[in-house]
Protein backbone atom coordinates (compact mmCIF):
# COMPACT_ATOMS: atom_id res chain seq x y z
CA UNK A 1 0.00 0.00 0.00
CA UNK A 2 1.25 3.27 -1.18
CA UNK A 3 2.58 5.63 2.34
CA UNK A 4 0.35 8.95 2.58
CA UNK A 5 2.02 11.88 1.11
CA UNK A 6 2.49 13.89 4.33
CA UNK A 7 4.88 10.32 5.42
CA UNK A 8 6.29 10.48 1.79
CA UNK A 9 7.44 14.23 2.13
CA UNK A 10 8.52 13.43 6.01
CA UNK A 11 5.97 16.66 6.92
CA UNK A 12 6.12 15.20 10.53
CA UNK A 13 10.07 15.63 10.54
CA UNK A 14 10.00 19.11 9.13
CA UNK A 15 7.72 20.06 11.97
CA UNK A 16 9.91 18.88 14.47
CA UNK A 17 12.91 20.59 13.49
CA UNK A 18 10.69 23.72 12.67
CA UNK A 19 9.69 23.90 16.44
CA UNK A 20 13.40 23.37 17.61
CA UNK A 21 14.60 26.12 15.37
CA UNK A 22 11.40 28.55 16.58
CA UNK A 23 11.87 27.57 20.46
CA UNK A 24 15.57 28.15 20.02
CA UNK A 25 15.25 31.36 18.00
CA UNK A 26 12.49 32.36 21.29
CA UNK A 27 14.88 31.05 23.86
CA UNK A 28 17.52 33.64 22.41
CA UNK A 29 14.72 36.27 23.03
CA UNK A 30 14.08 35.61 26.26
CA UNK A 31 10.17 34.90 24.91
CA UNK A 32 10.10 31.32 25.06
CA UNK A 33 6.72 31.31 26.85
CA UNK A 34 3.78 33.57 25.64
CA UNK A 35 5.98 35.47 22.83
CA UNK A 36 3.54 38.32 22.53
CA UNK A 37 1.38 38.97 19.41
CA UNK A 38 2.04 41.51 17.16
CA UNK A 39 -0.68 44.18 16.12
CA UNK A 40 -1.72 42.87 12.78
CA UNK A 41 -0.90 44.27 9.13
CA UNK A 42 -4.08 42.80 7.81
CA UNK A 43 -6.07 44.54 10.31
CA UNK A 44 -4.45 47.56 10.30
CA UNK A 45 -4.68 47.82 6.76
CA UNK A 46 -8.54 47.52 7.25
CA UNK A 47 -8.19 50.37 9.56
CA UNK A 48 -6.86 52.72 7.32
CA UNK A 49 -8.82 52.06 4.53
CA UNK A 50 -11.83 52.79 7.27
CA UNK A 51 -10.31 55.98 8.27
CA UNK A 52 -9.55 57.42 4.39
CA UNK A 53 -13.73 56.49 3.80
CA UNK A 54 -13.90 58.92 6.67
CA UNK A 55 -11.90 61.71 5.66
CA UNK A 56 -13.19 61.28 2.41
CA UNK A 57 -16.61 59.69 2.22
CA UNK A 58 -17.82 60.77 -1.26
CA UNK A 59 -14.41 59.70 -3.12
CA UNK A 60 -12.99 56.89 -1.05
CA UNK A 61 -16.40 55.71 0.94
CA UNK A 62 -19.35 53.96 0.20
CA UNK A 63 -20.38 54.65 -4.21
CA UNK A 64 -24.37 55.40 -3.20
CA UNK A 65 -23.78 57.53 -0.42
CA UNK A 66 -26.56 60.21 -0.17
CA UNK A 67 -26.18 63.90 0.88
CA UNK A 68 -28.24 63.22 3.76
CA UNK A 69 -26.69 59.97 5.05
CA UNK A 70 -22.82 61.16 4.95
CA UNK A 71 -22.37 61.71 8.51
CA UNK A 72 -24.04 58.76 9.69
CA UNK A 73 -21.73 56.76 7.21
CA UNK A 74 -18.54 58.69 8.51
CA UNK A 75 -19.50 58.17 12.18
CA UNK A 76 -20.35 54.71 11.94
CA UNK A 77 -17.20 53.75 10.01
CA UNK A 78 -14.69 55.94 12.76
CA UNK A 79 -16.80 53.76 15.07
CA UNK A 80 -15.44 50.71 14.00
CA UNK A 81 -12.11 51.60 12.29
CA UNK A 82 -11.33 53.51 15.75
CA UNK A 83 -12.49 50.82 18.02
CA UNK A 84 -10.24 47.96 15.66
CA UNK A 85 -7.38 50.40 16.40
CA UNK A 86 -7.30 50.55 20.46
CA UNK A 87 -7.21 46.71 20.18
CA UNK A 88 -4.19 46.75 17.86
CA UNK A 89 -3.01 49.79 19.98
CA UNK A 90 -3.49 47.46 23.32
CA UNK A 91 -1.10 45.05 21.45
CA UNK A 92 1.92 47.10 20.88
CA UNK A 93 1.77 48.42 24.04
CA UNK A 94 2.05 44.73 25.46
CA UNK A 95 4.45 43.97 23.27
CA UNK A 96 6.87 47.06 23.92
CA UNK A 97 6.30 46.42 27.50
CA UNK A 98 7.44 42.42 27.36
CA UNK A 99 10.58 43.67 24.80
CA UNK A 100 11.55 46.42 27.08
CA UNK A 101 10.97 44.37 30.75
CA UNK A 102 8.37 47.46 32.03
CA UNK A 103 5.16 46.84 33.53
CA UNK A 104 1.60 45.92 31.74
CA UNK A 105 0.63 48.96 30.10
CA UNK A 106 -3.07 49.93 31.12
CA UNK A 107 -6.08 49.82 29.01
CA UNK A 108 -6.68 53.78 29.76
CA UNK A 109 -3.19 54.36 28.34
CA UNK A 110 -4.53 52.73 24.72
CA UNK A 111 -7.63 54.56 24.94
CA UNK A 112 -5.76 57.50 25.66
CA UNK A 113 -4.03 57.42 22.52
CA UNK A 114 -6.53 56.28 20.50
CA UNK A 115 -9.01 59.48 21.35
CA UNK A 116 -5.41 61.69 20.76
CA UNK A 117 -5.21 60.47 17.44
CA UNK A 118 -9.04 60.31 16.82
CA UNK A 119 -8.88 64.17 17.49
CA UNK A 120 -6.19 64.86 14.80
CA UNK A 121 -7.81 63.56 12.01
CA UNK A 122 -9.32 66.63 11.40
CA UNK A 123 -6.26 68.60 11.00
CA UNK A 124 -5.37 65.45 8.74
CA UNK A 125 -7.73 66.02 6.31
CA UNK A 126 -6.97 69.77 6.22
CA UNK A 127 -3.43 69.20 5.28
CA UNK A 128 -4.16 66.66 3.20
CA UNK A 129 -6.43 68.95 0.94
CA UNK A 130 -3.24 70.69 1.13
CA UNK A 131 -1.10 67.39 -0.48
CA UNK A 132 -4.09 67.11 -2.93
CA UNK A 133 -3.69 70.95 -4.51
CA UNK A 134 -0.33 70.54 -5.05
CA UNK A 135 -0.57 67.41 -6.93
CA UNK A 136 -3.54 68.97 -8.99
CA UNK A 137 -1.03 72.44 -9.58
CA UNK A 138 1.86 70.36 -9.85
CA UNK A 139 0.84 68.05 -12.60
CA UNK A 140 -0.61 69.14 -16.44
CA UNK A 141 -1.77 66.02 -16.76
CA UNK A 142 -4.34 66.08 -14.01
CA UNK A 143 -7.86 66.60 -14.88
CA UNK A 144 -9.33 67.14 -11.05
CA UNK A 145 -8.80 66.63 -7.82
CA UNK A 146 -11.40 63.59 -7.69
CA UNK A 147 -8.54 61.99 -10.07
CA UNK A 148 -5.32 62.84 -8.13
CA UNK A 149 -7.39 61.38 -5.04
CA UNK A 150 -8.54 58.23 -6.61
CA UNK A 151 -5.80 57.48 -8.54
CA UNK A 152 -2.27 58.72 -7.69
CA UNK A 153 -0.37 56.73 -6.16
CA UNK A 154 1.68 59.30 -4.31
CA UNK A 155 -1.67 60.51 -2.82
CA UNK A 156 -2.01 56.87 -1.65
CA UNK A 157 1.45 56.99 0.04
CA UNK A 158 0.93 60.85 1.10
CA UNK A 159 -2.61 59.38 3.36
CA UNK A 160 -0.96 56.33 4.57
CA UNK A 161 2.13 58.77 6.02
CA UNK A 162 0.21 61.26 7.56
CA UNK A 163 -2.17 58.84 9.90
CA UNK A 164 0.81 57.22 10.45
CA UNK A 165 3.24 60.38 11.38
CA UNK A 166 0.37 60.90 13.67
CA UNK A 167 0.74 57.21 15.55
CA UNK A 168 4.46 57.76 15.54
CA UNK A 169 4.32 60.74 17.43
CA UNK A 170 1.99 59.18 19.76
CA UNK A 171 4.75 56.21 21.11
CA UNK A 172 3.37 53.59 18.21
CA UNK A 173 5.78 53.34 15.92
CA UNK A 174 5.58 49.75 15.04
CA UNK A 175 1.75 50.53 14.24
CA UNK A 176 2.81 53.43 12.24
CA UNK A 177 5.50 51.28 10.83
CA UNK A 178 3.16 48.77 9.68
CA UNK A 179 0.78 51.11 7.74
CA UNK A 180 3.72 52.75 5.99
CA UNK A 181 4.95 49.38 4.37
CA UNK A 182 1.58 48.52 3.46
CA UNK A 183 1.69 51.77 1.38
CA UNK A 184 5.17 51.22 0.53
CA UNK A 185 3.91 47.39 -0.82
CA UNK A 186 1.39 48.91 -2.93
CA UNK A 187 3.03 51.88 -4.33
CA UNK A 188 6.62 51.48 -4.33
CA UNK A 189 7.15 54.93 -2.05
CA UNK A 190 8.81 54.22 1.10
CA UNK A 191 8.36 57.54 3.56
CA UNK A 192 9.32 56.50 7.01
CA UNK A 193 6.29 57.55 9.65
CA UNK A 194 9.22 59.20 11.54
CA UNK A 195 10.17 61.82 8.67
CA UNK A 196 8.57 65.40 9.64
CA UNK A 197 6.65 66.93 6.08
CA UNK A 198 5.05 70.19 5.79
CA UNK A 199 2.08 70.58 4.29
CA UNK A 200 1.44 70.51 -0.18
CA UNK A 201 3.46 67.97 -0.58
CA UNK A 202 3.95 66.37 -4.21
CA UNK A 203 5.30 62.99 -5.23
CA UNK A 204 4.88 62.94 -9.03
CA UNK A 205 5.12 59.33 -10.61
CA UNK A 206 6.61 58.02 -7.04
CA UNK A 207 8.15 54.93 -7.80
CA UNK A 208 11.20 54.36 -6.30
CA UNK A 209 11.29 57.42 -3.57
CA UNK A 210 13.04 56.99 -0.25
CA UNK A 211 12.50 59.03 2.68
CA UNK A 212 13.93 58.36 5.61
CA UNK A 213 13.39 58.32 9.04
CA UNK A 214 14.92 61.57 10.13
CA UNK A 215 14.26 63.87 6.76
CA UNK A 216 12.48 67.20 7.36
CA UNK A 217 10.68 68.28 4.80
CA UNK A 218 9.54 71.97 4.17
CA UNK A 219 6.12 73.09 2.59
CA UNK A 220 5.34 72.89 -0.88
CA UNK A 221 8.07 70.66 -2.22
CA UNK A 222 7.67 68.26 -5.11
CA UNK A 223 9.87 65.05 -5.39
CA UNK A 224 9.52 62.74 -8.72
CA UNK A 225 10.24 59.31 -9.32
CA UNK A 226 13.40 57.20 -7.57
CA UNK A 227 14.51 60.33 -5.56
CA UNK A 228 16.16 59.09 -2.51
CA UNK A 229 16.39 61.28 0.83
CA UNK A 230 18.56 59.13 2.59
CA UNK A 231 21.69 58.10 5.17
CA UNK A 232 25.21 59.36 4.36
CA UNK A 233 26.89 57.04 7.03
CA UNK A 234 25.43 54.58 9.85
CA UNK A 235 27.71 55.32 12.88
CA UNK A 236 28.16 52.76 15.43
CA UNK A 237 28.64 52.27 19.65
CA UNK A 238 31.74 51.07 21.16
CA UNK A 239 30.08 47.85 20.93
CA UNK A 240 29.89 47.77 17.23
CA UNK A 241 25.77 48.34 16.82
CA UNK A 242 24.33 50.73 14.89
CA UNK A 243 23.29 54.20 16.51
CA UNK A 244 19.61 54.55 16.38
CA UNK A 245 17.68 57.70 16.10
CA UNK A 246 20.39 59.96 14.95
CA UNK A 247 19.72 62.99 12.81
CA UNK A 248 21.09 61.82 9.58
CA UNK A 249 19.23 62.36 6.96
CA UNK A 250 18.38 65.70 4.59
CA UNK A 251 16.81 68.87 5.72
CA UNK A 252 14.72 69.87 2.55
CA UNK A 253 13.48 73.47 3.10
CA UNK A 254 10.46 75.27 1.41
CA UNK A 255 9.35 75.50 -2.34
CA UNK A 256 12.25 73.16 -3.39
CA UNK A 257 11.48 70.89 -6.47
CA UNK A 258 13.95 67.51 -6.77
CA UNK A 259 13.86 65.29 -10.01
CA UNK A 260 13.60 61.94 -10.84
CA UNK A 261 16.74 59.66 -9.92
CA UNK A 262 18.40 62.46 -7.07
CA UNK A 263 20.24 60.90 -4.57
CA UNK A 264 20.52 62.94 -1.29
CA UNK A 265 22.58 61.82 1.58
CA UNK A 266 23.39 62.89 4.82
CA UNK A 267 21.98 65.61 7.36
CA UNK A 268 22.14 68.60 4.63
CA UNK A 269 20.02 71.37 3.88
CA UNK A 270 18.83 71.93 0.34
CA UNK A 271 17.67 75.57 0.46
CA UNK A 272 14.15 76.73 -0.05
CA UNK A 273 13.69 77.34 -3.43
CA UNK A 274 16.43 75.44 -5.03
CA UNK A 275 15.80 72.99 -7.62
CA UNK A 276 17.76 69.68 -7.70
CA UNK A 277 18.07 68.24 -11.11
CA UNK A 278 17.49 63.99 -12.31
CA UNK A 279 19.87 62.11 -11.55
CA UNK A 280 22.05 64.42 -9.14
CA UNK A 281 24.03 62.75 -6.35
CA UNK A 282 24.51 65.37 -3.45
CA UNK A 283 26.27 64.87 0.14
CA UNK A 284 26.64 68.71 0.29
CA UNK A 285 24.50 71.61 1.58
CA UNK A 286 23.25 73.53 -0.96
CA UNK A 287 21.81 77.38 -0.64
CA UNK A 288 18.76 78.72 -1.21
CA UNK A 289 17.50 79.30 -4.55
CA UNK A 290 20.56 77.08 -5.94
CA UNK A 291 19.61 75.09 -9.26
CA UNK A 292 22.12 71.85 -9.51
CA UNK A 293 22.26 69.77 -12.34
CA UNK A 294 23.91 66.35 -12.84
CA UNK A 295 26.70 68.30 -15.40
CA UNK A 296 27.23 70.78 -12.36
CA UNK A 297 27.89 67.84 -9.58
CA UNK A 298 30.36 66.05 -12.35
CA UNK A 299 32.39 69.03 -12.87
CA UNK A 300 32.98 69.78 -8.59
CA UNK A 301 34.15 66.20 -8.96
CA UNK A 302 36.42 66.54 -11.88
CA UNK A 303 37.88 69.91 -10.43
CA UNK A 304 38.52 68.10 -6.95
CA UNK A 305 42.11 66.94 -6.77
CA UNK A 306 42.82 63.38 -6.66
CA UNK A 307 45.29 61.45 -4.77
CA UNK A 308 48.66 60.93 -5.89
CA UNK A 309 49.20 56.82 -6.58
CA UNK A 310 53.22 57.44 -6.24
CA UNK A 311 54.30 55.43 -3.53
Amino acid sequence: MTQPLNQTLGIADIVSELREVRLTSLEHRHRRNNPPKLPSRKSLQSIVDGLSAALFPNRLGMPDLQEDGIDYFVGHTLDTALRDLYVQVQLELRYASDTEHSKSPSNATALDKVRTFSQQLPHIRTVLDTDLNAAFEGDPAARSLDEVLVCYPGIAAIIHYRLAHELHKLGLPLIARIISEVAHSATGIDIHPGATIGNGFFIDHGTGVVIGETAIIGRHVRLYQAVTLGAKRFPTNAQGHLIKGDARHPIVEDDVVIYAGATILGRITIGAHSVIGGNVWLTKSVPPNSNITQAQTQDVANATPQPSNAT
